[in-house]
């Protein structure tokens, strides 16, 4: 390539000042530089159109480009809501759709947000696409949780059938009270037991639970070094639930403690029992705190420790607690369910014609053809509830016939799912339970496959998994993407040969897409991060990687450059 000139001129202000002071006659100076590489390279990718433009509409008329986006970048009007309203033709919530973000903690629905989208979509004619009607994760879990949570019926109360009564369940509990959320041992409740041993294995058994769903941690812990062994974390959520926690002391130990300072709230701890395995001998006496809470201590954060009112703990004083069977918990998840899908479709079914109705079913591990669970998990996110857990398989089926009931009768439903490209069965998995849920009578429209991968990622495995999805014969849709460097590489650690590995990879994609995928089968791509994630501590999302096609400051990157090209190709 020829270098361009930049030609520059002397003032004439500056050619003054020299005339006054020489008597020599002046001249006009020209100069020329060569411009840099790197300068050329961008002008030459500046240059390129929007990105929308590169797309054949006769040849692709039902293809969708589309971006992510958090809500308030569009409704703001700024600087991402030109980006996409110039570059592309239909967009994604990344988390304004998803059941945390409309079902408030009484159950209701705030739909407004969802309405004032909506318009604004509508105004600038961008399609909206919904995302997503059933998950695990961004869920409101407290709300939730509370449905199913048991009854607990009043002293005296008659057996009720299924009620389980338990007379010696407390009325008291340890109440642990933190302001705010710190690091896990800035706040800090413990206890001494007597006689404890080195090399020595203990069972602790505890009874938990919070004003919302949170974490703690148990350590047996010497008191002047500090160090200690772990029994773990505990997941909890507003029901009192048993555990039983084991660990081997690798020294000696003299304290009990209970960390929560990564808990904003109020935990109730009751009928709190260490023992050494195999022995009956009681090391924390008084662990139901019926009595008060002697021996206890605490410290960090402003916390508090307190014996609980009368009632607060685990079943109250000699009541009944009513423990839901498995299809009442069944039934009131599946309305509460449908109530959410309906409101969704009673604000949005005029305009939004495909949804995500099932997002990442499926499990990462061992058993890739089952659904994940959080059965057994230790630690639950707040936002993290698993339908499949108490709807069982067929929760899906379920959703999909809602979204049908509530829906257009032409709207595209899809399955959506994360890692098919990689390596493993999920892909095959993802697709056996799509073909489950049609056995039962829900007809899927399309599979979603995310793709976030890496520059490094494996082409070949990447060309089998659009072959697998192809013969499904399903409507095929590249739902998530985006493409880091490498291994958790960041922005300050890039080079220009990684951003061109970048740029090859993203052209890969999309071309293996229109060439492996039938066009009859192609609903569309939408890039996940269409700028790089900021490296601070709001940012979620690949935190700090480079994994868009602009720049955080919307520069065009060359992945912008292969992203045109590869757009452009398709014929």
């Amino acid at each position: 390539m020829n270098m361009k000139r930049l030609n520059r001129i002397i003032g004439s202000s500056l050619i003054a000042g020299l005339f006054l002071n020489s008597c020599a006659k002046h001249e006009v100076l020209n100069y020329s530089v060569e411009k840099p590489e790197s300068i050329i390279a961008q002008e030459d990718i500046d240059a390129y159109s929007p990105l929308i433009s590169y797309i054949d509409k006769k040849a692709h008329p039902n293809f969708k480009w589309g971006v992510a986006l958090n809500m308030d970048d569009y409704l703001n009007k700024g600087v991402m809501f030109r980006l996409a309203n110039r570059n592309f033709e239909e967009m994604v919530m990344g988390y304004e759709m998803k059941h945390a973000s409309i079902v408030q903690a009484d159950g209701n629905l705030n739909l407004s947000k969802l309405e004032r989208l909506i318009k604004a979509a509508q105004e600038n004619n961008m399609q909206l696409y919904g995302h997503t009607l059933t998950w695990h994760s961004g869920q409101n879990a407290a709300y939730l949780n509370s449905l199913i949570a048991p009854v607990l019926l009043p002293p005296g109360s008659a057996p009720v059938p299924g009620g389980i009564n338990v007379p010696s369940l407390s009325g008291y509990a340890l109440k642990m009270t933190n302001p705010s959320v710190a690091n896990a041992w800035e706040a800090q409740t413990a206890f001494d037991p007597k006689g404890l041993e080195d090399n020595t294995e203990y069972i602790l058994k505890i009874t938990v639970r919070g004003s919302k769903a949170g974490n703690i941690g148990l350590d047996l812990q010497e008191t002047v070094t500090y160090t200690g062994d772990s029994f773990g974390s505990i997941a909890f959520t507003t029901d009192y639930k048993e555990y039983e926690l084991k660990v081997k002391t690798t020294a000696l130990r003299t304290r009990l403690i209970i960390n929560f300072g990564q808990f904003a709230g109020t935990v109730f701890v009751d009928n709190i029992s260490l023992k050494k395995a195999g022995s009956n001998v009681e090391l924390i006496p008084d662990g139901d705190f019926e009595k008060d809470i002697t021996g206890w201590i605490g410290w960090g954060n402003s916390s508090t420790r307190s014996q609980s009112a009368v009632g607060e703990g685990y079943g109250g004083p000699g009541g009944i607690r009513v423990e839901k069977t498995p299809e009442e918990k069944k039934t009131i998840l599946t309305e509460a369910l449908e109530t959410f899908i309906a409101g969704m479709f009673s604000v949005s079914k005029d305009y939004v014609k495909a949804w995500d109705v099932v997002n990442e079913p499926m499990s990462d591990w061992p058993d890739q053809y089952a659904l994940k669970t959080g059965i057994g998990k230790t630690e639950l996110a707040e936002d993290e509830f698993y339908w499949q857990d108490y709807l069982g398989k067929d929760y899906a089926v379920k959703a999909i016939q809602l979204a049908r009931k509530y829906g257009n009768p032409n709207d595209i439903l899809f399955i959506n799912d994360y890692g098919l490209e990689g390596g493993g069965d999920k892909c095959k998995g993802l697709i056996a339970y799509v073909n489950y849920v049609e056995s039962k009578g829900a007809k899927v429209d399309g599979i979603g496959t995310q793709m976030h991968i890496n520059s490094t990622a494996n082409k070949d495995q990447i060309v089998n998994m659009y072959k697998l999805l192809a013969a499904t014969g399903k409507m095929i849709k590249v739902s998530e993407l985006d493409i880091g460097l490498g291994d958790n590489i960041k922005t300050a650690n890039a080079t220009a040969e990684m951003y061109q590995q970048q740029a090859e990879m993203y052209q890969f994609v999309i071309e293996k897409y229109f060439e492996i995928i039938p066009k009859a089968q192609q609903y569309g791509i939408t890039l996940w991060s269409p700028l790089d994630s900021p490296d601070r501590e709001n940012s979620f999302w690949r935190r700090g990687e480079p994994i868009g096609i602009w720049t955080e400051s919307f520069v065009r990157k060359p992945a912008y450059q292969a992203v045109a090209e590869a757009l452009q190709k398709q014929k």
